[in-house]
């Protein structure tokens, strides 16, 4: 599904060379959900617009069913973004003043479909994430880690093939980070979905199929994150965010 082989992404900074990249091979299968740890600064961002297309690399080739990224137009990369993939951002980007629902569907009304199905297919995601009861509520009225369930759902809605997740718990406490870790994970396994999961949560790591760490621009060995807990103290969370 998604195939990194030999990548390579370097920066210039007044400091010198930061290597965000250096010589990643990488691949994530269908129904495969990996998380990729790392401190900040080790390139893991990068890594994932390297992933959306939104930035092309200095080396190697980034693939995903089998196209290389680097070879498409604009248009087409904007077809992949839009259709492919589910991206999570950190920020949540949601439009003020404007309705939950409306919120969730705004990327199926921008590729095309009507409001009114938008809205129904973007429905059933809200309730999946726990908002249900809150639909009609604008970004004004509503707690940061309800905000951020629905980036979540506006990025799952389309039903995406690839998921890209920057850090989707952290304005989430303990409960809710658990939960829509499992709701990836649910949604990998039962749609075919490959999911790429960046995060500095030990416990949300846990509960991927498969665990990374990238660390100064290079992967080191992964390892079934079932069998082998990453090497973060599982007592050291962060404080409890909003839910």
């Amino acid at each position: 599904m998604l195939e990194l082989d030999r990548v390579v992404k370097h920066y210039q900074s007044g400091a010198g060379e930061v290597r965000a990249v250096s010589g990643v091979d990488l691949t994530i299968a269908p129904g495969e959900m990996l998380a990729l740890l790392g401190p900040s600064g080790s390139g893991k961002t990068t890594l994932l617009l390297l992933a959306a297309a939104l930035m092309r690399p200095d080396a190697g080739t980034v693939r995903f069913d089998g196209r290389d990224l680097s070879t498409l137009s604009e248009n087409e990369a904007c077809d992949y973004l839009m259709n492919d993939i589910g991206f999570i951002y950190q920020g949540v980007h949601l439009m003020p003043r404007v309705s939950t629902l409306e919120n969730a569907s705004i990327k199926l009304m921008l590729g095309g479909v009507a409001m009114r199905d938008a809205q129904a297919r973007a429905r059933p995601w809200l309730e999946r994430v726990g908002l249900g009861a809150h639909l009609r509520r604008t970004p004004e009225e509503l707690s940061g880690g309800e905000r951020q369930r629905v980036a979540i759902a506006r990025a799952l809605c389309g039903e995406p093939s690839l998921i890209l997740a920057d850090e989707p718990t952290g304005n989430l406490d303990s409960a809710r980070s658990a939960e829509t870790i499992e709701l990836l994970r649910s949604i990998a396994h039962e749609r075919g979905a490959a999911v790429l999961l960046v995060t500095h949560d030990a416990e949300a790591a846990l509960i991927a199929d498969r665990c990374c760490t990238l660390r100064d621009g290079e992967l080191l060995d992964g390892h079934h994150a079932a069998t082998e807990p990453p090497a973060v103290a599982l007592d050291q969370r962060r404080p409890a965010a909003q839910a």
